[in-house]
């Protein structure tokens, strides 16, 4: 059972560093909206843990096949570790979930005002690639770039492409035909998206966690039979009985 974990070691390994790079390739589409870096601790974490169970997987079928002492402390030890990093990110991650409303309602206003439709810059295209993703226009509705700078600036009574319905072909963005463009707001879909990657860190830590309680109770039992049972110790050992 011990060696059959620590293969889970290594194929868990695999699956935290894909679930981290993944919330840091998400972010990267939703940046602008954040002002707390921060919020990327449980990613960065994960994906050392990630690592670190690369070289636990090893330690552990080394010291399981040997049957070494020395080696499970270790092993057992190193996951013990782990596991407490593993309740930290937990811990983050349900920390930053429930920041992740405020940190976007206070930066979202900046970010649609900030829009330059003419020669867009990175916050624009965020815009832009989250109405397009999200299938949303404005913060609560469309009516809310009539607020906005570039709206006042063009003077065309149209909002930006990027709010047309993927369906539609020859839509140009005007208000005089709201039944063109989506009618979600972005700001309510932003929060709930990166709520969800925050919900795959937390849930992929909590899964990995209680992998690795087993597994420090495996080590732990074949520890406590090493040192209990002197014929299983001679056996080991190449001794003989009398």
């Amino acid at each position: 059972v011990l060696v059959f974990l620590n293969l889970i070691f290594w194929a868990a390994a695999g699956i935290l560093c894909y679930v981290g790079a993944y919330v840091f390739i998400t972010y990267d589409d939703y940046d602008h909206f954040f002002e707390d870096v921060y919020t990327l601790i449980p990613a960065v974490i994960i994906i050392a843990v990630g690592t670190l169970l690369f070289i636990i997987g090893l330690i552990g079928c080394c010291a399981t096949i040997r049957e070494s002492r020395c080696g499970l402390a270790t092993f057992v030890i190193i996951l013990l570790l782990v596991f407490i990093t593993e309740v930290v990110v937990v811990v983050l991650g349900y920390i930053y979930r429930a920041k992740v409303e405020d940190e976007v309602d206070h930066s979202i206003q900046k970010v649609y005002n900030g829009y330059n439709g003419t020669n867009p810059d990175a916050a624009s295209r965020a815009i832009d690639y989250v109405q397009r993703q999200l299938r949303c226009c404005g913060i609560h509705n469309y009516s809310d770039w009539e607020n906005t700078v570039w709206f006042k600036q063009t003077k065309n009574n149209s909002v930006p492409l990027s709010c047309c319905k993927a369906a539609l072909s020859n839509c140009t963005g005007s208000l005089t035909r709201p039944m063109d463009l989506y009618s979600e707001g972005c700001e309510a879909l932003v929060v709930k998206k990166l709520q969800e990657i925050m919900m795959y860190v937390i849930w992929a830590a909590l899964a990995f966690a209680a992998i690795q309680l087993l597994g420090m109770l495996c080590a732990c039992i074949v520890l406590c039979r090493r040192s209990r049972d002197p014929a299983y110790e001679l056996l080991i050992t190449g001794g003989t009985y009398a």
